[in-house]
């Protein structure tokens, strides 16, 4: 077990939950539909990351390589994530470019889990 992992997970599904409470609490009231629409992914992302942070943190022993995956998925969490929350809350378009940054970390630390799980033949 991975207590960083676990700690880090923790946090971003308190911060994931807090976030989408916000948003469909206050935001979605106050904001335009296509600003809602794009908090609502990120706090969608984020809390599936999170939850993926956390069983990382507990799989890490029995496959101390998925340390990676962690690490990769954390980096996504707040690009992608952390992206499009301020994109929703500012409207600066250029924050849009590091979105797809974080979507591929995203994608490395699944691949990261499928390479660590795929089967090996055995001699």
């Amino acid at each position: 077990m991975s207590r960083t992992l676990l700690l880090w997970g923790s946090i971003n599904a308190l911060l994931a939950v807090a976030l989408g409470a916000f948003g469909a609490h206050g935001l979605k009231h106050i904001a335009a539909d296509a600003a809602w629409q794009t908090w609502a992914t990120a706090a969608q992302y984020h809390f599936y990351h999170a939850l993926a942070l956390l069983l990382i943190g507990i799989l890490v022993r029995e496959y101390p390589r998925g340390i990676v995956a962690g690490r990769f998925m954390l980096a996504g969490i707040v690009l992608f994530s952390g992206s499009l929350y301020l994109l929703a809350l500012t409207q600066i378009k250029i924050l849009g470019v590091i979105t797809p940054l974080g979507g591929v970390c995203f994608l490395l630390g699944w691949l990261w889990l499928v390479k660590i799980f795929w089967p090996t033949k055995r001699a």
